[in-house]
C-alpha cells in the first residue's frame, strides 16, 4: 500500500503570534533559526500598538518558525487567516512544490523564503503579509524619532498595551527602530 505524502507546513513568526498563537493548529516548539527577513515595528493596531510587519528596505533579521499540524496548504493557510483575523490576500505563502505563492509586501523575499524552505526540507511557508500603516494614520514618515513620538503621546491605556508588545516581542527581533525605542524610553 502506497502512502499518502504528508506535507510539511510551516508558519512563520515575528510578533504576538509567538507568544499568542491562539487556536492555531501548530505542533512542537517555536524555532529561532527562520529565514532573514526585513521586519520592523511599522504598522498601528486598532488598539494603538505598534506591531511588526514586513517592510522594505529595513534590516533582516532571523525569524521564528513552527510547524503546522495541518498538512494541507488550502486548510493551513484558512487556519492561519482566522487567527489573524483577516483576509487570504494578506496572507503570504509559498508552496514550493508547486511554485504558487502570494507575497505582496515585500515581494524580494521569496528567493530567501525559498531557500531557508529546501534547506529545512519544508515543503510551504506561511506568514502574516500585512502592510505597514504607519505613516497613513501618523501623516509622519517611519522612523525612530515618529515612532517615539507615537507612543509617548498615546493615552496611558494604549500606551501599556503598545509596551507590553514591544516587551515580548522575541529578543532577537531586535529591529533598528525597537533599539532607539529601548535607549530613549527603557
Amino acid at each position: 500500500m502506497i502512502g499518502v505524502l504528508k506535507l510539511k507546513i510551516v508558519y512563520l513568526g515575528w510578533g504576538s503570534l509567538i507568544w499568542n498563537p491562539s487556536n492555531l493548529k501548530t505542533k512542537g516548539e517555536w524555532y529561532t533559526d527562520g529565514p532573514l527577513l526585513p521586519v520592523e515595528f511599522a504598522r498601528i493596531s486598532r488598539d494603538g500598538r505598534l506591531t511588526l510587519v514586513l517592510y522594505p528596505g529595513t534590516k533582516k533579521l532571523p525569524v521564528l518558525w513552527i510547524y503546522s499540524e495541518i498538512d494541507n496548504l488550502n486548510d493551513t493557510i484558512k487556519d492561519f487567516k482566522a487567527r489573524e483575523g483577516t483576509v487570504e490576500s494578506w496572507i503570504g505563502y509559498f508552496s514550493i512544490r508547486e511554485n504558487k505563492y502570494n507575497c505582496n509586501i515585500v515581494p524580494n523575499i521569496l528567493e530567501d523564503i525559498r531557500s531557508w524552505a529546501i534547506d529545512k526540507n519544508v515543503d510551504s511557508v506561511i506568514w502574516t503579509d500585512l502592510p505597514s500603516n504607519f505613516e497613513e494614520k501618523t501623516a509622519e514618515k517611519l522612523n525612530a524619532d515618529n515612532v517615539i513620538k507615537y507612543l509617548v503621546n498615546l493615552p496611558d491605556n494604549e500606551k501599556q498595551i503598545a509596551r507590553k508588545y514591544i516587551e515580548k516581542a522575541p529578543i532577537q527581533i531586535m529591529t533598528p527602530i525597537r533599539k532607539e525605542i529601548i535607549n530613549i524610553l527603557g
